[in-house]
């Protein structure tokens, strides 16, 4: 999980951000994004791509990385940005606020996927990065968790949805709940027209 970095640190790129987001297929919900900077060569144990890991898994992980980093930042693009923008753009935006919310120096920037738009430092973009780089893997699973959350707290302010069930996913269920109630305010517009 270390290869990439250590690539980079060889090439006198001391502190290296990892950056990704999740929540970019949701029908509702803001999308988040991470980034993490992790000491040289911190081995956490059962560190991989947040999708391949259990919740509990992911729960316990999120407060090692959260301890044990340099810096972390997570941050948002809201659903009417994402509904202005696009969801790629937002995305973009989501991930240079939470590098900007690091606030420390950053030699270079790892990003999961198919790349960021207007970031301020030298990056790459890794395909399946959050499998490949500790740093990335580290984002992902704190902007996984960190949305994961967000939705349950939306679960409760609209019950009829059961986000806590989907996370605002496209299920059979939440298309159902969609059909039969509308959209709430957390609905992507451009994400549900089809259904509603």
């Amino acid at each position: 999980m270390w290869d990439i970095e250590n690539t980079l640190f060889a090439e006198d790129y001391d502190i290296i951000a990892g950056v990704d987001e999740a929540g970019r297929g949701p029908l509702a919900g803001d999308v988040y994004a991470a980034a993490v900077i992790l000491p040289k060569g911190l081995i956490i144990e059962g560190l991989n791509d947040s999708k391949k890991i259990s919740e509990k898994k992911r729960d316990a992980l999120y407060d090692i990385i959260k301890e044990k980093a340099v810096a972390w930042a997570v941050a948002t693009a809201s659903v009417d940005e994402i509904d202005e923008y696009n969801i790629r753009n937002a995305t973009y935006m989501a991930m240079n606020r939470a590098l900007s919310d690091l606030k420390t120096k950053i030699d270079y920037v790892l990003v999961d996927g198919d790349c960021i738009k207007n970031c301020a430092y030298p990056y790459s973009c890794v395909v399946k990065g959050d499998s490949k780089s500790a740093s990335i893997s580290a984002a992902s699973i704190l902007a996984k968790v960190t949305r994961d959350r967000y939705m349950l707290a939306l679960a409760e302010e609209y019950p009829e949805y059961q986000f806590e069930k989907h996370k605002g996913y496209g299920t059979a269920l939440h298309i159902e709940m969609l059909k039969k109630y509308g959209a709430s305010p957390v609905h992507r517009k451009t994400f549900i027209k089809k259904f509603v």
